[in-house]
């Protein structure tokens, strides 16, 4: 697996992984209503490629196909961590968040983590600082506002 930076080419098919993986991975804690609220599958690409653009945003591709991707702002918020659906649990989503902390320059790392991502987050070190609940067009999702303190920089 090689972890690259993020071309604007890759702006539909990391659309598409996230739709795919939301829809895959997260159905396990949470209702088809929410999953379409929160994936549902018109991404506006103008505006994903312009965040990604402005971010630091790592793509993970093996065997020349997108198997994750994830991107951090300069303010040290990890935006997105995502990891195909065929593809889960071999290690992508630590290699893509070692990279995308180390990238950050920031001591402390900040993310909303899903309830299928908190496990994943907490392996790495972080804590949450709240439970929220997210509204989108009427419905509720639940997340968490995770933090870490790095100890290296």
């Amino acid at each position: 697996m090689k972890i690259r930076n993020y071309m604007p080419s890759d702006c539909r098919c990391l659309a598409e992984l996230f739709y795919d993986t939301v829809h895959a991975v997260n159905a396990e804690d949470y209702t088809e209503e929410q999953l379409n609220v929160w994936a549902p599958g018109n991404a506006d690409l103008e505006k994903w490629n312009q965040s990604f653009s402005c971010h630091h945003t790592f793509v993970a591709v093996e065997k020349k196909r997108i198997v994750g991707f994830g991107d951090i702002d300069k303010t040290g918020y990890l935006d997105r961590l995502f990891v195909h659906k065929d593809h889960q649990r071999k290690g992508i989503a630590s290699a893509i968040c070692d990279k995308l902390e180390r990238s950050a320059g920031t001591a402390r790392i900040t993310t909303e983590a899903s309830v299928t991502a908190k496990p994943f987050f907490e392996k790495r070190g972080y804590q949450v600082v709240k439970e929220q609940q997210i509204e989108r067009q009427g419905i509720l999702l639940t997340n968490y506002v995770m933090e870490l303190i790095l100890t290296y920089l």
